[in-house]
């Protein structure tokens, strides 16, 4: 069975370069990992209103947004969805925000500028073209969402960041011809797109062509890591964009190949986690990587309470939001789980 055929079915310098390894096994409500002094823990969040996955969300105005996604009635997907809900930190409650112009899957949120956008994605027309990629992008205004000019090809499962007055997305899969209904029509590309000045760009592009892979940007050097190609399977690739040179350099590869993960930020390093594989074993994974760009190293973290794929990660306060997602590979499993990673102080020091 395909992910076509499944998804209807289914209807941060770091705290200390010496993180420790010494990781505490998920027990209960939290999981921890201890680097020096320090307690990484996750715990339960307010859930989302509902289970959704294929998410991008973004923090905007000190808050979380979603917009879009696939969501279930009864456990079984029944396609994507225009809402938008928010997450105030203060109240941890969410409420609705302003439902996007179309359905979407995979729309690709970013706060730039003070402006929230929202591009690309899939539509899904019928239950026989549920991967139609768009050129479409929108910037939310006083008066609502406000049509964006189409980008220059159609943006799917792609990696995106506002750095300095650019808005910037690269990689991803794009349609291979004509044909634009299945992930088959789709190839995994290596377009580095740039909105500046109400206009599209092109930068340098993405070195190794792949989708579905996180990205976070640590000053002006964007690290985009893992991912998956359309033919091989999931990817290590870790490759660092610096915007000042427009041009490309490798960096410490993912411990092993993810893809449909997500990271966030702590004090300069990057924190990867879940994601899926759809070649071989099949699975969901709950492993989370630890990246400090000053050693140019990945250590292990704890571990995630429910793993998932095609969820949300956000950093906010100090804090790595996981949101909704798939707690089993392709459209199973769709959750409205949120937890959140954070690291403390024990007590008495």
């Amino acid at each position: 069975m395909n992910r076509r055929e499944m998804l209807i079915t289914s209807g941060a310098a770091f705290l200390s370069a010496s993180v420790s390894a010494a990781i505490a096994e998920t027990s209960g409500a939290v999981a921890t990992v201890t680097p020096g002094a320090h307690q990484m823990r996750w715990r339960s969040a307010p859930s989302l209103p509902r289970p959704v996955q294929e998410i991008y969300p973004a923090v905007h105005d000190g808050e979380i947004w979603l917009s879009g996604g696939l969501v279930t009635v009864a456990g079984q997907i029944i396609g994507p969805t225009a809402g938008t809900h928010i997450y105030d930190t203060a109240s941890k409650g969410w409420r609705k925000g302003p439902a996007l112009p179309a359905k979407l899957h995979h729309p690709h949120l970013q706060s730039h500028q003070g402006t929230l956008f929202c591009m690309g994605g899939f539509k899904v027309p019928s239950f026989k073209a549920i991967w139609v990629m768009q050129h479409d992008g929108w910037r939310l205004g006083d008066d609502g969402w406000q049509p964006l000019p189409p980008a220059p090809a159609p943006i799917g499962e792609a990696g995106t960041a506002s750095i300095g007055d650019s808005l910037h997305i690269c990689g991803g899969r794009q349609p291979k011809g004509e044909a634009n209904r299945d992930t088959a029509d789709h190839g995994d590309v290596a377009a580095h797109h740039v909105f500046v000045g109400g206009q599209w760009e092109k930068a340098a592009p993405l070195p190794t062509p792949r989708n579905s892979a996180t990205a976070q940007l640590i000053g002006s050097h964007w690290h985009v890591v893992g991912g998956r190609t359309v033919t091989d399977g999931n990817h290590t690739a870790h490759e660092v964009y610096d915007a000042k040179e427009d041009r490309w350099r490798v960096a410490a590869p993912l411990p092993k190949g993810r893809s449909g993960l997500a990271s966030g930020m702590i004090d300069g390093s990057i924190i990867a986690f879940g994601g899926e594989s759809l070649i071989g074993e099949r699975t969901v994974y709950g492993d989370v990587w630890i990246y400090d760009p000053a050693s140019d190293v990945w250590r292990d973290g704890p571990k995630m309470l429910t793993p998932r794929h095609g969820l949300g990660g956000v950093s906010l306060d100090g804090e790595i939001y996981a949101i909704g997602g798939a707690r089993q590979p392709s459209g199973k499993g769709t959750a409205k789980t949120v937890e959140v990673l954070s690291v403390t102080l024990p007590s008495g020091t």
